[in-house]
């Protein structure tokens, strides 16, 4: 069970529809919070109220591209009026388009710093000014062990990474006075669709590298989210929480 934070407490996810994003909507909620689950595929949202246990008028969806500044924007005005407030913003949209650097198309690259790093930009200068005003809230950027390490074949992920870690501590320090915290989650490799697309060949020697020898759950980086989100984690910010059996030690 996730830490509680307040009552009323309001958070947007975004990529809320899947995989670990489902997973931080479903701790968000289990901590009593409204949720707004934020995504592409309008297809995936609305399974969501099912997935998630039909927790009623507490969560909330809506179809989006994260990386539509203006459209972006007018969805965290919208939900900060709506509610009277904006507690937390889980930046966790994300899409690989992996490939050796030298081989590496414009579009692969500038796609990825775009839905990876600039879309946490516009969701993070957007829900400060709410934050701002009300004198508090939690924003939780997913990072990754690949923007800690570098990574082979992933130069515009990892670089996405990176930037969301600088853009993470940037954050936290214009911020804390007014008591909004920012601080990132870095994955290693969580069992999703996307390692489950990995030749097993590739999982083996992935395996090899983490202490814990296993793949984490979707569950393990909802969890650290949850924390970052809550009351418990109130003396935090610009900080990095690696979720990854230990892969970076």
């Amino acid at each position: 069970m996730a830490e509680k934070t307040h009552d009323n407490a309001v958070a947007i996810v975004t990529g809320g529809a899947r995989g670990i994003g489902l997973e931080i909507c479903r701790e968000l909620l289990s901590a009593g919070m409204t949720v707004v689950a934020v995504d592409l595929r309008d297809d995936l949202l609305a399974g969501l109220p099912d997935a998630l246990g039909s927790p009623g008028e507490r969560l909330a969806t809506r179809a989006m591209d994260v990386t539509d500044s203006e459209g972006f924007t007018a969805l965290i005005d919208e939900v900060a009026e709506q509610h009277g407030r904006l507690d937390v913003l889980v930046n966790n949209a994300g899409i690989t388009r992996d490939g050796l650097l030298m081989r590496m198309e414009d579009e692969d690259w500038e796609m990825v710093l775009k839905v990876n790093l600039t879309s946490a930009f516009i969701g993070i200068r957007a829900a400060s000014r709410h934050m701002m005003r009300q004198r508090g809230g939690s924003i939780i950027n997913m990072a990754s062990f690949s923007g800690l390490e570098g990574n082979r074949g992933q130069a515009n992920y990892s670089a996405s990474k990176a930037g969301l870690i600088g853009l993470t501590k940037t954050t936290a320090k214009e911020f804390a006075g007014k008591n909004v915290r920012c601080n990132a989650v870095a994955p290693g490799f969580i069992q999703t669709e996307m390692t489950d697309a990995l030749p097993q060949q590739a999982k083996d020697v992935a395996q090899g590298l983490i202490p814990m020898k296993r793949f984490g759950e979707p569950s393990d980086v909802a969890r650290a989210v949850a924390f970052l989100a809550s009351d418990a984690s109130g003396y935090m910010t610009g900080q990095v929480l690696s979720v990854d059996g230990g892969m970076h030690m």
